[in-house]
């Protein structure tokens, strides 16, 4: 299931977790002062960046397409 996964789609799925726990705090009553605030956002972003940084891009070429350059030669 975490394999068909697309970048896009679990940062949409951490905003949504973190758009819940703000409601629900605001629900509860929580009151958050200014720097709190900051901070929480800050915190809020970070996995997203680091998600959209880390994740792996195109598969690193083999040994064998390094050499060939992936065409034949007539």
């Amino acid at each position: 299931m975490l394999k068909d996964v697309t970048r896009s789609r679990l940062i949409q799925i951490w905003f949504a977790a973190v758009a819940l726990v703000v409601v629900a705090g605001i629900a509860l009553g929580v009151s958050v002062t200014g720097g709190t605030g900051a901070m929480l956002l800050a915190l809020s972003l970070v996995p997203a960046l680091l998600i959209l940084m880390l994740w792996p891009g195109h598969p690193a070429p083999t040994i064998a397409e390094v050499l060939h350059n992936g065409k034949r030669r007539r």
